[in-house]
């Protein structure tokens, strides 16, 4: 009932910027957060940054100051600004969104497909 479509993402050297997006739609009730994640090889997935419909964030200190979330609520969609990227940041980021549908119990989260970003030194 929830899609998300990623898009941005690629390759940077080190110091270099990007701009991730991702938009949802379906038949969604409401969007109670939208936010990114990020896995690397042979690590756990870990928070980057959330938002939630109200505008509180929450962002992992690995990328507060250069990391930045925002939302246009009217279009479904949250982007993530990365700035003065390091290659430690070097991982496959996805989108979720924690979303109300006509038929959830509960509010559920939904995946993104994934984007790769690769920081080169």
């Amino acid at each position: 009932q929830v899609q998300l479509v990623q898009s941005g993402g690629g390759l940077v050297q080190a110091g270099g910027s990007l701009r991730l997006s991702c938009a949802a739609s379906g038949s969604f009730l409401s969007i109670n957060a939208m936010g990114w994640y990020r896995q690397s090889p042979g690590k756990q997935r870990e928070l980057v940054a959330t938002i939630t419909s109200g505008g509180s964030i929450v962002s992992a200190d690995s990328v507060k100051g250069r990391f930045s979330i925002s939302r246009d609520n009217a279009k479904n969609t949250v982007y993530l600004q990365m700035n003065g990227l390091k290659p430690e940041d070097t991982a496959v980021y996805y989108c979720n969104v924690v979303a109300v549908t006509k038929t959830a119990i509960k509010p559920t989260g939904y995946w993104g497909q994934g984007t790769q970003v690769t920081v080169s030194s």
